[in-house]
């Protein structure tokens, strides 16, 4: 046994090739990917506020769509397109960063990105009034699915039911706000 001067516990001196070694453990320099798929998935970890605040996901989606909101505000004064790209990376991060938790059709409360996927979708090229109509009925046809496709769209497999479900509801705030856009 090496003597380190340090008081080692009786059961770890009797296992066979214990070694006491000095000093910490040197860290391992791999990144540690579900970790950033988490990261990602609630949304910047908005989606686990709900969670720490009543001990439920319940309204975690509504963080997602309010990170969402905010970005969208600040692409108000781009093209269409940019908010289009905006969607695009928000569905692909969405697909992504949920597959790891995605099994048996599960869809975790705190995974949020999808509602930021879905918000972005449906802010596509607005502003003012129909952005907001947009932004409102997205967000109640992804509570509620009772339009169609959108409860349908939930049950496909894995990261991809996770996600269409509040893309086709972000479809439907998308006409909704453009139905504004052209009344107004």
């Amino acid at each position: 046994m090496i003597n380190t001067g340090r008081s080692i516990p009786q059961a770890w001196q009797a296992r066979p090739g214990f070694v006491a070694v000095s000093g910490p453990r040197p860290r391992q320099r791999r990144p540690n990917l579900p970790r950033v798929h988490r990261f990602i998935a609630s949304g910047l970890y908005l989606g686990l506020i709900p969670r720490r605040l009543w001990g439920s996901d319940n309204g975690a989606g509504t963080f997602g769509a309010a990170l969402a909101v905010v970005i969208s505000l600040f692409l108000w004064r781009y093209p269409w397109w940019v908010g289009a790209i905006a969607f695009g990376i928000a569905f692909a991060l969405s697909l992504w960063s949920s597959a790891p938790f995605a099994q048996d059709h599960a869809d975790p409360g705190w995974i949020v990105i999808d509602e930021v996927a879905g918000t972005f979708v449906a802010a596509i090229g607005l502003t003012g009034w129909p952005w907001l109509v947009a932004v409102v009925v997205a967000r109640l046809a992804d509570i509620f699915k009772i339009l169609p496709g959108v409860k349908q769209a939930e049950s496909l497999p894995g990261a991809v039911g996770i996600t269409m479900d509040d893309v086709v509801a972000g479809l439907y705030g998308m006409a909704a706000g453009w139905l504004v856009y052209w009344i107004m």
